[in-house]
């Protein structure tokens, strides 16, 4: 047979993004959770016939979980799980449910198709299944293994009701499970009809070509970008909700010719609460390639073909590859903050390249009650903040660390749940000062119309993004649950039931981000415009940017800002590549606890 051209490559990968993106639309149109209805928290894949990602967003977990079925696998079987243990941490925790269908051409396997997204609630003490007091998986709700939720296109209604009896959102998670199916059930379709447009042949070479093409590339960038020498790079989450912590998380890299090597020993070990992370060797290849093709060269198309350059070392029993039965409920913030510390190691060598510390977590603000009309509600909201400052332009202010994700409206919460939303911006002054501005937080005020109960999590609380280049760092989160008589009171940012009532406010402020570069050098009228926005106040233009402005007019004042900036620049000691803030002093004073102890 004939090599397969270049243009029905590009053909067949066009194709695949677009029933990617249509698998979407389809969970988006069915799904009855607004957390992914509304949120998007949800990652489809198709594969290969061997499970290898062709496209999608998350590592290809396929090979591992298909081996489970040893009597094989039939057109019309669709495949449910949502442990993490059983599928190497490919999900990371009970709220993923997953789907796989294989997807057979004339009883040929052609490859399959696979989605999973955050169900609200999957039982356990608290609703949302999210337990910050949580110290084994045990206590987080109920899990499935993979089985086998259709079998031979027949539905396994016992599945169905162990799922509905076990969960406080019956409906919605049964709607939420079947719209998943009918997702991947999408492209099982439309990958049949590339291969009766194409044929089986041509359609498979196809995919192989993809895979190769990214190989090739993926190369290039590891070589160019990645260092000989190896690095070393880290980060710490705050705490585990139970009162431990700080917990580090320490980054070794280098590359030997094409072939790259991460290495997480030295991070800490696993935590007794719930902010373990199950990090799979694919699903961290996965996020080593999103980082470096965003970074380094967004045309190159995301799939497995560059798996096996890249060679992982996670130590058993650590934060990141935590021994059975662990907790993981709370794993995001340890999951996001993955992405600064991989920052931070490739920044090392080549700091000019590379962007501050972002707000490095994965805030959820859950809401639970009864209304006035006796009915239950359940709201689990996913919060944004700052995006680091980058070598080419500003943060963005209150986005998500997951470009596809994207906020509830104000209009949608306020409509379905007894709550109003009093205001929702970003925090003034949160991003670290730079030549390019760190992204602003999230500052979000509710009030609660029913009695019931919230819960938060989120992390950033204590440890600041840190800056880059000579970039100030971003600032802290916080939450106050104030009373309706006006009583103020701090909270935690991992806590449980809440006890609210009609009247009560929960301020919900996330974490800023990083500045990068010098805050001298960036250009006096951006700082203005700044100003003028409502993102920096007329004090830290003065502070930190050497600005002066009119209060009155807010007009640059040109003559008394070149000559502040002057003395600011006499005054000052040498910059530093990293800016950590609090870290030290914080860090610090944990080993004297340990040591103490």
């Amino acid at each position: 047979m004939e090599k397969i051209d270049s243009i029905t490559v590009d053909i067949i990968e066009n194709a695949l993004k677009n029933i990617k993106e249509e698998m979407d639309v389809t969970l988006f149109r069915s799904a009855m959770s607004p957390v992914i209805r509304e949120q998007h928290d949800c990652f489809p894949m198709i594969t290969d016939p061997d499970g290898k990602m062709v496209v999608g967003n998350f590592g290809s977990h396929v090979p591992e979980v298909v081996a489970q079925f040893t009597d094989g696998l039939h057109e019309g079987d669709v495949i449910f799980l949502s442990d993490p243990y059983s599928c190497g941490g490919s999900i990371s925790h009970i709220n993923d449910w997953m789907v796989i269908i294989p997807i057979f051409y004339r009883s040929q396997l052609v490859g399959y198709s696979s989605m999973f997204g955050h169900v609200i609630d999957v039982g356990g003490p608290v609703p949302a299944s999210m337990p910050v007091t949580a110290t084994t998986i045990f206590a987080e709700g109920v899990r499935f293994p993979p089985v086998k939720l259709f079998e031979k296109g027949q539905l396994n209604e016992s599945i169905i009701k162990i799922l509905k009896a076990n969960t406080r959102t019956p409906v919605e998670n049964y709607s939420d499970l079947m719209a998943i199916v009918a997702a991947c059930r999408t492209a099982e379709k439309r990958v049949k009809e590339l291969c009766e447009r194409f044929g089986v042949e041509v359609y498979l070479q196809g995919l192989r070509a993809l895979l190769e093409r990214t190989n090739r590339m993926m190369r290039n960038l590891i070589q160019n970008f990645l260092p000989t020498a190896p690095v070393s790079f880290e980060d710490y989450i705050d705490d585990d909700g139970l009162g431990n912590g700080p917990f580090k998380m320490k980054l070794t890299i280098w590359r030997e010719g094409d072939q790259a090597y991460f290495d997480w020993t030295g991070t800490d070990p696993q935590a007794p609460g719930p902010v373990n992370y199950y990090l799979s060797d694919n699903m961290f290849k996965m996020f080593i390639g999103a980082f470096l093709i965003s970074v380094f060269d967004p045309a190159i198309m995301f799939n497995d073909g560059f798996y096996d350059l890249l060679h992982i070392k996670t130590p058993k029993g650590s934060l990141l590859r935590p021994d059975f039965p662990a907790a993981l409920g709370c794993r995001t913030h340890v999951l996001s903050r993955l992405f600064d510390v991989l920052s931070g190691a490739l920044s090392l060598n080549a700091p000019q390249n590379s962007p501050a510390a972002g707000y490095g977590t994965s805030p959820y603000f859950i809401y639970s009650g009864k209304d006035e009309h006796n009915r239950e509600f359940h709201l689990m909201e996913v919060m944004y903040g700052g995006l680091p400052g980058r070598p080419f332009a500003d943060g963005l202010d209150g986005h998500s660390w997951w470009p596809a994700f994207v906020n509830i409206p104000t209009e949608y919460l306020e409509t379905y749940y007894p709550l109003r939303v009093e205001y929702y911006r970003t925090g003034i002054d949160s991003g670290g000062a730079g030549k390019y501005r760190g992204g602003n937080c999230n500052e979000k005020l509710y009030t609660c119309l029913a009695k019931g109960t919230v819960s938060i999590h989120d992390d950033r609380a204590k440890l600041q993004p840190w800056g880059i280049n000579g970039g100030e760092p971003g600032s802290n989160s916080y939450k106050v649950l104030i009373r309706k008589d006006g009583t103020r009171i701090p909270l935690q940012s991992k806590v449980d039931n809440i006890l609210v009532e009609p009247g009560d406010q929960i301020l919900f402020v996330t974490a800023g981000s990083g500045g990068w570069g010098d805050p001298l050098e960036r250009d006096p009228e951006k700082v203005r415009l700044d100003v003028v926005r409502g993102l920096v106040s007329l004090e830290k233009a003065e502070k930190s940017y050497g600005v002066i402005i009119d209060p009155n007019t807010l007009e640059l004042n040109e003559k008394e800002t070149e000559f502040l900036r002057e003395e600011m620049r006499k005054k000052r000691t040498k910059l530093e590549p990293f800016n950590f803030g609090n870290r030290e002093d914080f860090v610090n004073n944990k080993d004297k606890v340990t040591k103490e102890s």
